[in-house]
């Protein structure tokens, strides 16, 4: 393989991540969890029940793949959703007691892998790379906001 930092860090960047899901994904699927979920059931430990427009904000996915993404997690019992107590009319989603008892699970998993991950990288080269993926993050969120301001 050539050098592909040199081409497009972000390849790299793709290439991590799918690396990093394919190790989490046994150990997560013997919990009955996948990656794609984990960011929701974070989500809704952090901010409690909230509504599924609020989570597909929060988790940074469109409205139709958050639907899907919580019918399975609903059949698979691992979020609920509940009546609003602001507004009968509406439906809050909230963690399931199953999915509260597997999340410090999946936890370690990603804790574990995680570590693996970095393994041989200073604290202070964990720091530059949390530093540099965040200002690319930043980065790619505004160039989102611009195009969605450029659609509407």
């Amino acid at each position: 393989m050539s050098n592909v930092l040199d081409k497009n860090p972000m390849r790299l960047i793709g290439m991590v991540s799918r690396s990093f899901s394919r190790l989490v994904d046994l150990p997560l699927r013997e919990l009955g969890l996948t990656v794609s979920q984990l960011p929701v059931l974070v989500t809704l430990k952090n901010f409690g029940a909230i509504s599924q427009g609020e989570l597909a904000r929060a988790v940074r996915v469109e409205q139709p793949s958050m639907a899907q993404l919580l019918s399975r997690m609903e059949r698979d019992e691992l979020v609920q959703r509940v009546l609003d107590p602001a507004d009968g009319r509406s439906r809050l989603i909230s963690l399931s007691a199953l999915a509260t008892c597997q999340l410090p699970k999946a936890k370690r998993v990603m804790d574990q892998t995680c570590s693996q991950a970095l393994e041989g990288l200073s604290a202070e080269e964990q720091m530059l790379l949390h530093k540099l993926l965040l200002k690319v993050d930043a980065n790619l969120n505004r160039a989102l906001e611009h195009i969605q301001q450029a659609n509407k």
